[in-house]
């Protein structure tokens, strides 16, 4: 029997808690190729190096043996497209959303975000038990995204059960692919169906919200297509959600694992963005690139890639690796340096970044300030199935009581 990978077990359910081990000996071997026939990248200038070469794509379409269509359910949004079509889609959602044409937009929901958060923590305040993924984690950036987007928060629980599926099958995992894969296709078509419904009652009723933005606008690079609403949307919707999820989460459980860290966020307010920071390259939620493609044979570490071949960018261990980070295993958020891949890089770099951290600051920070004498009662917890996008499915924690929020 040929021995698994390392790369293999890192997919195994059970290494999810604590996979980073195993990306130290991934990194014994910068580029390695695998059995499937992809190359997995796993040090840190390596990783940023093809983040910003132009001959690898992020169009799966340029595979060697590229997928059919019914296999991937919707054309690729602009995450999965190439210069100059991401550009251009990439620009007509960002004028909704950010620089240049609404710069203030995300600094600007502060106070918005703050009374979300708030009104979340007062829920659990009597209860002495709360899950910070079921109770926070997840309603937060939910709330956040639908009323950006323009989606009636009562469909959340339609949406839900469509991203979930979606991020729980994304790249490689355990059981059988082929199931995997049809279980992806068919909640993505079941969103897409959704959100063209929703695209044409925002055409004809169009509001303040990125959603009406996205088929109202006739500028200079064109309106979108119906096809291609319906594909930002979709990304939007889960990826606006499911990354911060896990974010705080790991978050959760990392300030409250150390009891010196969560009482000087307490006491520092500075510290904070710092704090994410650090959790952005020491626990990241997106672990992979999965579906990177090389355009022409590259060569990188002494390994030649060639033309076609599915490469995977292994972000959380270049994160991690010595070679850029010093004690790169120590969590540290007085980190003079702190170059991560946790929102990837170059012209693919995160779109909601900005918003993401935000999030996890304020949620974070008043988790640490209301909850009373908090404590795991699980450590560590059951993770969900994907490695792509890792995060635990739940964090049960006790707390004493709730002390009211700053004024």
């Amino acid at each position: 029997m040929k021995p698994t990978s390392v790369y293999e077990r890192i997919q195994k359910l059970s290494s999810r808690a604590d996979p980073y081990p195993l990306y130290t000996e991934l990194r014994r071997t910068p580029v390695s190729l695998q059995e499937d026939g992809s190359y997995v990248v796993s040090t840190y200038e390596e990783i940023i190096a093809l983040l910003h070469d132009p001959r690898v794509s992020s169009d799966r379409r340029n595979l060697a043996s590229p997928p059919s269509p019914q296999q991937d359910g919707l054309p690729p949004a602009f995450i999965g497209l190439d210069p100059p079509e991401h550009d251009r889609l990439r620009r007509l959602t960002m004028r909704h959303f950010g620089p240049p044409d609404t710069p203030g937009k995300v600094a600007g929901m502060e106070g918005e975000l703050r009374e979300i958060i708030t009104g979340l923590i007062d829920g659990i305040a009597d209860r002495g038990r709360a899950d910070v993924v079921d109770d926070i984690a997840y309603p937060f950036p939910v709330t956040v995204i639908c009323h950006l987007l323009g989606v009636p928060r009562e469909d959340e629980p339609r949406f839900h059960q469509w991203a979930e599926e979606i991020v729980e099958t994304l790249g490689p995992g355990e059981g059988d692919q082929e199931e995997r894969a049809g279980r992806r296709q068919a909640a993505i078509l079941a969103l897409g169906k959704y959100l063209a419904e929703l695209a044409n009652a925002h055409r004809d009723r169009p509001g303040d919200d990125i959603l009406s933005g996205l088929v109202t606008y006739k500028g200079p690079d064109g309106p979108m297509s119906d096809i291609e609403v319906i594909t930002t949307s979709a990304l939007l919707l889960v990826a606006g959600h499911e990354t911060t999820v896990n974010l705080i989460a790991n978050g959760t459980l990392t300030m409250l694992r150390d009891p010196v860290l969560l009482e000087r966020l307490r006491n520092e307010a500075d510290l904070v963005p710092h704090f994410v920071e650090e959790l952005l390259r020491y626990e990241p939620p997106i672990q992979f690139l999965p579906n990177r493609v090389a355009l022409d044979d590259i060569t990188i570490a002494g390994v030649t890639i060639p033309r076609g071949s599915s490469i995977v960018l292994a972000l959380a261990s270049g994160s991690r690796d010595p070679a850029h980070t010093k004690d790169p295993d120590r969590f540290d958020p007085d980190r003079a340096y702190n170059q991560h891949l946790g929102f990837g890089g170059g012209v693919h770099h995160c779109f909601g970044a900005p918003l993401a951290r935000l999030e996890a600051q304020i949620a974070l920070s008043e988790l640490a300030h209301r909850l009373v004498n908090p404590r795991l009662v699980k450590d560590p917890p059951e993770y969900r199935p994907s490695s792509t996008l890792r995060g635990p499915r739940h964090v049960e924690v006790e707390y004493d009581g709730v002390v009211p929020p700053a004024r």
